[in-house]
């Protein structure tokens, strides 16, 4: 067995987040050719979406539990194949149902990296390194998706078909199957708590309520973004451009971003965070041509710190509850997506309907369709702001953590 090479498997779990990342952008780049060419409504475009983020908290979820059982490198492998397998069945597809299972292979896939990549640098690095490189490696899933979303711009105004796309995905998947192959993966560490310490702090009504919390985070982070070339295609601006924008403003958020959270803390950031994220969909509702950008601005401020400080308010305010803790929140955000993609194909269907009747035809009926439906998806950013008001009161009144076992 080779010696460990811990830069290797960390570049290795970087091109497989980035691999997770072009599957998110290049597939919402994708979703009108999708819709062409199988004659797909937008609700089965909604359940196809489901799938990607269905699979995601099912792998990652398991992946969690049975890390410390199985280790990193079982976990990648079926990565890598589910990876491979739902890129090829996409691309060969023939129609709805085959879309359905090759996006819960990729949706699966993901979650395993999630699950895999992030407890393998914090076993091979210590201190302020794997605090670094763990957000370096974090970096990539909005850097990925900002790269993803510009070439998925590129080649669909070269007239390249949504397959030529799909296949792109499959690049960064070789690469990290390449810098993974025949690598020693580090050992799991034993538990430092058990199962059952980590059950009963998340039984506590402060996790559950932010179960509740992350369930609206995510939506509202992810749902505006995923169905940008439908709600964002007529408003004058370039949908794509607007993903790359926002989630290349999140990256760089993040790579900056810890003292800003440090001096704020957790609770005031999120309370912040909703506050701009509601501005940023109201202005995407509203704006056209290239005041759509700076709507794209606001929003990416507003959305950017709210993944990596949901998970961090559990590791430093619920640390009892573990790393099976952080991955039942984050697999509440992801499932939470599943949940309401059919919903949002419904919005934009009836979006289109209501327009229909009040006699717009053509792009001032999508543009209005897509209006509207962004209009609902504020509800979740307002609802964010009343429930974090009662998470910083909450904090401050019980300000000790819950004791770790």
């Amino acid at each position: 067995m080779e010696q460990l090479n811990p830069k290797r498997l960390f570049y290795g779990s970087c091109f497989a987040l980035i691999t997770t990342a072009f599957s998110f952008s290049i597939r919402a780049g994708i979703l009108p050719q999708l819709a062409e060419t199988f004659n797909l409504t937008a609700v089965q475009l909604g359940y196809i979406n489901l799938m990607w983020f269905l699979g995601f908290p099912i792998s990652m979820v398991l992946g969690g539990i049975f890390y410390t059982a199985i280790g990193p490198k079982r976990i990648m492998m079926f990565a890598v194949f589910s990876h491979a397998i739902g890129i090829l069945l996409t691309i060969y597809s023939g129609g709805y149902v085959g879309l359905l299972i090759s996006t819960l292979f990729i949706g699966l896939a993901n979650g395993c990296t999630e699950a895999a990549c992030n407890p393998m640098i914090a076993t091979m690095y210590t201190g302020k390194t794997m605090n670094t490189l763990l957000n370096r490696f974090h970096m990539w899933f909005p850097g990925g998706i900002f790269v993803g979303s510009l070439v998925s711009f590129a080649m669909t105004k070269m007239n390249l078909g949504w397959e030529a796309q799909i296949w792109v995905i499959l690049i960064p998947t070789v690469i990290y199957a390449y810098l993974f192959f025949g690598q020693n993966f580090p050992a799991p560490p034993k538990e430092a708590s058990s199962i059952g310490a980590n059950l009963a702090a998340m039984f506590t009504p402060l996790f559950l309520f932010i179960c509740i919390c992350m369930f609206l985070t995510a939506i509202s982070e992810f749902g505006p973004s995923q169905w940008a070339q439908l709600v964002l295609a007529k408003s004058g601006a370039e949908p794509m451009v607007i993903v790359a924008l926002t989630f290349g403003l999140m990256a760089i958020g993040r790579y900056f971003g810890g003292e800003f959270v440090h001096k704020f803390d957790q609770t005031g950031v999120l309370l912040g965070s909703s506050i701009v994220t509601l501005i940023g969909i109201f202005l995407l509702s509203t704006q056209t041509g290239a005041m759509a950008y700076v709507a794209a601005i606001v929003f990416g401020m507003g959305v950017c710190y709210f993944w990596p400080n949901m998970i961090g308010f559990v590791a430093e305010k619920i640390p009892a509850s573990g790393a099976t803790g952080m991955s039942i929140v984050g697999a509440c955000g992801m499932f939470s997506n599943a949940v309401f993609q059919p919903f949002i194909g419904g919005w934009i269907e009836s979006g289109a309907e209501k327009a229909a009747a009040l006699g717009l035809e053509g792009d001032a009926r999508e543009l209005a369709a897509g209006q509207a439906t962004l209009q609902t998806m504020m509800i979740f950013p307002a609802i964010l702001i009343v429930l974090f008001v009662i998470l910083f009161f909450w904090v401050r009144k019980t300000r000790p953590a819950i004791p770790a076992h």
